[in-house]
């Protein structure tokens, strides 16, 4: 499947209670809006926490109370006291965040429309479609697993499944945990995370890809000739990276050293010097010795980020000014944090994000399993 075909359904978000901002909130320059965030929250004081996404933009997370990746940052709701949670990020990191928070708190997404391409591309009736056709060709036991890039409804089945949620960081332990309990798995909805995994395992000759987009091109009974079969979906922002950006920095700084995320292709990540998520990204820098260059191969803005907390190491992006946002983060815009902020302060909650009980109640079974790993 091809990006750009994708992204003409980016209005097909999961929530159909988008809101649109406001007139009056439209057209607010950066000083105004920062003083009316600053005291729209010291108005609400220990009732609000701002959770800002590593990959959101510098007007967002100089307001947060915490940075991080998705789980982390859920895990920082759940320990604050605070009665809403703003979440900076995308849909499935807001419901995340619903999930393992109490039931008295309540998450709030500044825009609806922050809705992840990836989480998208694998849908529950897409995944329910595939695992009928894929279960009825083999008696052998399927885990699925699902990346935590993944809406809510997908962490459910998986759990009604025997299967669990994983990170870039553990889906290594997730996959040995699979293969304990059964005799496959299916893994979605990140194809490269997938793929990485596998080579991690030594089981990179035992995978296949299951494309849904594409139903005429799959044989499902070749499909369950292999032990590991992965979803066709991807990070838009990690598979722009190619090896050749990775030779093109080695000559424009020849001491450099290469970090990418694992959601990037298997030949950028056989180039890199160093792989790992949003927070081995950030430790990697910051442990770096003053005068060292990085090229970083993760969204643009953790990248910007990263130059501006650390001035002593030259921090550069992979693939240079063809390095891009992600276009769901975008969707954030601070404007939307001003309002929905102020109409806090006047007692009416907007964009809350909400999973249903029996939904979350599998979920976090899922997220549970992930844990005992």
């Amino acid at each position: 499947m091809e990006t750009a075909a994708f992204e003409t359904d980016l209005s097909l978000f999961k929530y159909d209670n988008l809101e649109q901002l406001p007139p009056q909130y439209r057209e607010l320059e950066e000083e105004e809006r920062s003083e009316r965030i600053e005291a729209a929250l010291e108005e609400l004081g220990d009732d609000v926490v701002i959770l800002g996404h590593n990959y959101q933009r510098r007007e967002i997370v100089e307001h947060a109370d915490f940075v991080g990746d998705s789980y982390q940052l859920s895990k920082e709701a759940a320990n604050a006291d605070a009665e809403y949670v703003i979440f900076g990020g995308v849909t499935f990191m807001a419901e995340s965040a619903d999930i393992i928070t109490d039931d008295d708190q309540t998450v709030i997404l500044p825009s609806m429309e922050a809705s992840c391409p990836m989480a998208g591309m694998a849908e529950a009736l897409q995944v329910d479609d595939a695992w009928a056709e894929i279960t009825a060709e083999t008696d052998e036991n399927i885990i699925p697993i699902t990346y935590m890039n993944s809406y809510a409804d997908l962490k459910a089945f998986c759990a009604e499944q025997g299967g669990l949620v994983c990170t870039s960081s553990n889906a290594h332990k997730a996959f040995e945990y699979a293969f304990e309990k059964g005799d496959k798995v299916l893994f979605l909805p990140d194809k490269h995370l997938g793929e990485n995994t596998a080579h991690r395992l030594g089981m990179a000759e035992e995978t296949v890809e299951w494309d849904p987009w594409d139903p005429e091109s799959k044989d499902t009974s070749k499909v369950v000739d292999n032990d590991i079969i992965l979803w066709e979906g991807y990070c838009q922002v990690h598979e722009r990276f190619r090896p050749d950006h990775i030779e093109q920095v080695r000559e424009d700084y020849p001491d450099a050293n290469v970090v990418v995320h694992p959601e990037c292709r298997r030949e950028v990540v056989e180039a890199a010097d160093v792989v790992g998520s949003t927070s081995t990204i950030c430790q990697t820098v910051e442990e770096a010795d003053p005068g060292e260059t990085w090229a970083i191969g993760t969204e643009i803005h953790l990248t910007n980020h990263l130059d501006r907390w650390h001035p002593e190491v030259n921090v550069v992006p992979l693939c240079g000014e063809a390095c891009m946002d992600c276009n769901a983060m975008r969707q954030i815009d601070p404007n939307y944090l001003v309002w929905v902020l102020e109409e806090l302060t006047e007692g009416r909650e907007r964009n809350v994000i909400e999973v249903a009980p029996e939904e979350k109640e599998l979920a976090q079974v899922a997220l549970d399993r992930m844990l005992e790993i």
